[in-house]
């Protein structure tokens, strides 16, 4: 670090300032001395460290105030050039990077814009006129994109943090993890109640089910975690309970309503372990909070919203029908100056001195605010605004005429019994960003209304307990248990086959068996909630088989017969790896965390890497096939070459790709992009695969087969692509793609003939109707191809011309291997799981 300078917000050498004499957040940085104020996984700063580096950030801003747009990410760069828009009085909008900016940046028109530190500086003097009080903007309660905007000052900044501050008692010593997204007033307000208080905090944007956010957790000691609901449900998943952490302090829960129950037994998790649980309320409206539930209450009143913070007042304005509840008003420093919903709302003032919460709420005889109801058409799940008139209008434009209620922890969603539940309830997700297990739809004769002819949405929440929740056929639940090796309590209505960790190959066993049980096999029943699954009856001819499957089982036949020169039909090996990238998109990609997003992928490559390895060692003691660079997969890259040592090129390849692509995901901004579009990220994958495979970089594989695993990434990144099409139209343009692409690069028509049929009935048919006794063939087929490939190298040759026989032998001998390595995984498994759950119920008993 540099030589520390004096500036006008802080003074090296001055006396440490008191609360009272505090104007701006940053006017405290230096009185903190040496105390550690933000470590990540690389570094740690100092507040004296932190606040050189924000006033070197703030002399670059210049004196003339602007309005900053921040990409507000949890790195320190983000926020110490957060802290230096306002020690240098700008004005700074904090926006999630990963939302659709268009309309905050069309409305707004930021002069600067800031991302990982970096400036771009659009004008030297601002296009607004600002008013002197403003400090922030930030979108309102969870939402994004809107362009309506909370205004807040520097005083509502101060005034939260330090309340905040001295009820939760933060100290020097304590230190939080940014948990949450700093575009979020209740994760900016973990930032700004620390900053006061000269405690520490932990930058990191891992989830909470990531090992690498409880390395740093455990690392530097952390003593507070702060969550919204769907943070708990994380912390349950990964045994959240059964963790040590002896310097935990407290955990804070805003964001939504935690269901009761879970509120008391976190309170009594809490007493157990020695820390503390506080439930707050509040809304980016009032800078973050207005209430919270003292820990020693949260166990006898889960219900309640507590008490109001220090500085603040809470009033109820009763309503006619019961005048014991009305709406919650809050009055005190922290309420928002107003909204601006244009540029010319920046020059505003103060417009608002009471903030109306839009909750319907009662105070108990003890004293404490209970919330019953809202008065206005907007909950809040998962952190996130939910306006319910919007679902019902979205849902009108596609002729689907609802009404929405708040279920708590659901929306309730009535329709007519014309439409198809299951796919009303994925509209409604993803148009929500929900889980689909967050949007309950139930169907009735007529929608209700009151007497007056209005909706009736107490009838539409009574619905979803009138209307019990359906269930799957018991022997679909146990058929699910069964053969994805799960326990049977893990196999929920909200489950899905991905969400239980299906891949492709159980994918095969699972569509084959479900069609049994169900009588036909539904569309897109991979990511369908299991409670959606319905018997049909009446059964049309044959079975239902996914066209990938077809085309596995058709495509080893070629491979080996090929290789054993029954016949000469080249090409199945591609038309597999155009397979694997389909199956990668729709088996691997859609696990729902970054953390287990890598941890899918690699299991994919390890379910690869390490049966080959184990066939290819056997083969290394009894014949001459191979090399040892052939054992770690490495015989494309280091040789040597011969007849026999390309034979295992394509597991070679597929394990490489799995690992570039491992590589690629675990960058956490990529991941995000991919998640928010899937299929233009697909495409801009596969843009790059083809621009390898004209030779762009020069790699030609008749100069260098070595090369190869690059070179034909594009059939992987064909399918990845194809799995991801949103629509027919979309999908018609990967097939453009595929026949466009594919032409010249064997140089032989045949082959390219063959490869282009495959991929395109990939791309075009989802499925296809065959024999009944088709069906089971082609599973094992496909289920087994790995295994084929793997051994008919060292099958075929021992029946010497008899190349049909061979041919038959290769096929059983790989598909009986299969099965045999299923079992012994599944009985290891098992055991594992046996002896977890027995040490589980020792560590009780201990306890």
């Amino acid at each position: 670090m540099g030589a520390r300078r004096t500036h006008g917000w802080w003074s090296r050498t001055g006396t440490v300032p008191s609360m009272a004499t505090l104007t701006k957040l940053v006017d405290c940085l230096t009185s903190h001395g040496d105390g550690v104020a933000l470590i990540d996984a690389e570094r740690q700063l100092t507040y004296r460290e932190l606040a050189d580096e924000v006033a070197t950030t703030a002399a670059q801003l210049g004196p003339s105030r602007r309005l900053v747009m921040i990409m507000a990410r949890n790195d320190i760069e983000t926020i110490v050039s957060y802290l230096a828009v306002h020690a240098a009085g700008h004005v700074a909008i904090l926006v999630s990077p990963d939302s659709d900016l268009t309309p905050l940046t069309d409305t707004y028109d930021p002069d600067i814009v800031v991302d990982h530190g970096n400036f771009d500086e659009r004008r030297a003097h601002s296009a607004h006129d600002l008013h002197p009080d403003l400090a922030l903007l930030l979108s309102t309660s969870g939402s994004t994109g809107s362009p309506k905007l909370v205004r807040l000052s520097h005083a509502n900044l101060l005034a939260n943090a330090t309340s905040i501050a001295q009820y939760l008692d933060i100290g020097a010593a304590d230190r939080a993890v940014t948990s949450l997204p700093l575009s979020y007033c209740y994760g900016l307000s973990v930032l700004h109640s620390h900053l006061v208080r000269g405690a520490g905090v932990i930058v990191t944007d891992h989830s909470v089910v990531d090992p690498r956010f409880w390395t740093l957790f455990t690392e530097h000691r952390a003593t507070t975690l702060a969550g919204v609901p769907y943070t708990f449900d994380l912390l349950e998943s990964i045994g959240f309970d059964r963790m040590q952490l002896p310097h935990l302090r407290y955990l804070t829960q805003a964001g939504g309503k935690l269901a009761p129950d879970r509120v008391s037994r976190y309170a009594a998790l809490g007493e157990q372990n020695n820390w503390q649980f506080f439930a707050m309320y509040g809304a980016t409206e009032a800078t973050a909070r207005m209430a919270y539930l003292p820990p020693n209450l949260a166990k006898t009143h889960p219900n309640a919203i507590g008490v109001v913070i220090p500085g603040g007042s809470l009033t109820i304005e009763p309503s006619i029908d019961d005048p014991a509840v009305g709406e919650l008003v809050y009055s005190g420093p922290n309420v928002m100056l107003g909204y601006a919903e244009s540029p010319a709302d920046l020059a505003l003032g103060r417009t608002v001195e009471r903030l109306r919460t839009g909750d319907l709420a009662r105070r108990t005889d003890d004293g404490l605010f209970e919330i019953v109801g809202r008065a206005n058409r907007f909950v809040k799940l998962f952190g996130l605004r939910i306006d319910l008139a919007r679902i019902e209008t979205v849902l009108a434009d596609r002729r689907i005429e609802a009404f929405c209620a708040d279920g708590g922890d659901q929306v309730i969603v009535a329709v007519t019994g014309k439409h198809d539940v299951g796919e009303v309830r994925r509209f409604v997700a993803q148009s929500c960003g929900l889980p689909q297990n967050s949007v309950r739809v139930c169907l009735v004769d007529d929608l209700p209304r009151t007497p007056a002819g209005k909706p009736d949405y107490a009838a539409v929440k009574a619905l979803a307990t009138q209307q019990p929740q359906p269930q799957a056929p018991t022997d679909v639940r146990a058929l699910f248990a069964e053969v994805l090796r799960v326990a049977p309590v893990d196999v929920t209505d909200e489950a899905t086959f991905v969400s239980l960790g299906g891949d492709s190959l159980t994918y095969v066993t699972m569509s084959i068996q479900l069609e049994d049980a169900l009588g036909w096999l539904p569309p897109d029943w991979h990511t369908t909630p299991i409670g959606e699954f319905r018997p049909r009856t009446g059964r049309m001819f044959g079975r239902t088989v996914e066209m990938s499957v077809v085309l596995r089982a058709a495509a080893i036949v070629l491979v080996v017969g090929s290789h054993i020169q029954l016949f000469e039909l080249w090409g199945g090996a591609h038309i597999l790896l155009g397979i694997a990238g389909y199956n990668f998109a729709r088996f691997v990609l859609p696990a729902p965390t970054l953390a287990q997003r890598t941890r899918w992928i690699a299991l994919a490559a390890a379910g690869i890497a390490i049966p080959s390895m184990v066939w290819i060692a056997l083969a290394l003691v009894f014949t001459n096939d191979y090399a040892w660079t052939n054992l770690f997969l490495l015989n494309k890259v280091l040789g040597p070459d011969g007849p026999t040592q390309g034979h295992l090129w394509f597991v070679e390849v597929l394990v490489f790709m799995l690992a570039g692509v491992l590589a690629l995901m675990a960058i956490p901004w990529i991941d995000r992009v991919e998640r928010s579009r899937p299929f233009w990220f697909a495409l801009a994958v596969l843009a790059i695969a083809l621009a390898v495979r004209f030779d762009v970089l020069g790699l030609d594989p008749s100069q260098d087969t070595r090369r190869y695993t690059v070179l034909c990434f594009w059939f992987f990144a064909l399918g990845w692509a194809a799995a991801k099409a949103p629509t027919m139209w979309y999908r018609l343009f990967v097939a453009a793609i595929v026949i466009v692409n594919v032409p010249g690069y064997f140089h032989d028509s045949a082959r390219e003939t063959l490869v282009i049929a495959g991929l395109l009935l990939l791309i075009a048919v989802p499925s296809i109707r065959v024999p009944a006794f088709v069906a089971p063939v082609a599973a094992a087929l496909a289920s087994g191809s790995l295994f084929v490939y793997l051994t008919h190298w060292q099958i075929y040759p021992l029946f010497g011309d008899h190349r049909l026989l061979a041919l038959a032998v290769s096929l059983a001998f790989g598909i009986v291997l299969h099965s045999a390595y299923r079992w012994a995984l599944a009985r290891i498994t098992f055991e594992v799981r046996r002896r977890t759950d027995r040490a589980d119920r020792l560590l009780e008993r201990s306890s």
